[in-house]
């Protein structure tokens, strides 16, 4: 390591709370609950179930992440004055990553049980299954702007980009659904109109006489 170079920390990871802080310290770990969802979350889910659901889960954080730093590199918007003291002042905050991130999941979350994906289909089990990821979201915004990462305007922002991407994403299982049924349905009804000619065809050269009805009747 060269000490001519200067350091750069994992934004994703990097949190500094004040010492004998309870609340700073239970803050700091909330702070982390998108590193806990991205490895013991999704990764294990995605292990084990393999669903289609939970590859655009995926796909949908990794171009929400890209887009995030694309938008900092463009806007470059400062970090609040505290980020000499967290050693931050060399990235952008604008916006929030870590709450883009938690309502990209929250929301994503919560459109999934309102359709009952997953057996919950119960009011009451879908108010208790949507109060852990909501109120994780809520302290995670929250937490950025009591360690001084974020003004409230910044994670405003990133939850506002994350809202948008995840109720986006979430429809992409649906559209291609909605795609597959038509093209079914198509494949379906073009073979019973072969089927009919067919029959029709055999019916006439072998002199027989059967009105529409009758050969419909045979196909279905």
């Amino acid at each position: 390591m060269r000490a001519d170079h200067p350091l750069k920390a994992v934004t994703l990871t990097h949190v500094r709370y004040q010492r004998r802080d309870q609340l700073g310290h239970f803050l700091a770990w909330v702070s982390l609950v998108p590193v806990f969802i991205s490895l013991g979350g999704f990764v294990s889910h995605f292990y084990f179930r393999r669903e289609l659901q939970g590859m655009f889960f995926g796909l949908g954080l990794l171009i929400s992440h890209f887009i995030n730093e694309l938008i900092k590199k463009s806007v470059q918007q400062a970090r609040p004055e505290t980020c000499a003291l967290l050693e931050m002042c060399d990235s952008h905050g604008w916006p929030s990553s870590h709450c883009q991130y938690m309502f990209f999941c929250t929301v994503y979350f919560t459109l999934l049980t309102c359709k009952g994906i997953g057996g919950i289909w119960k009011v009451t089990t879908k108010w208790a299954a949507l109060f852990l990821p909501w109120s994780s979201a809520v302290l995670t915004m929250y937490s950025r702007v009591y360690f001084g990462y974020h003004t409230v305007a910044l994670f405003f922002a990133g939850a506002a980009l994350g809202t948008f991407l995840g109720g986006d994403t979430s429809h992409i299982s649906d559209v291609l659904k909605f795609e597959y049924d038509n093209a079914r349905a198509a494949r379906k009804e073009v073979g019973h109109c072969g089927m009919v000619s067919k029959m029709a065809s055999v019916v006439g050269s072998g002199g027989l006489e059967l009105d529409t009805v009758s050969v419909f009747a045979l196909v279905l």
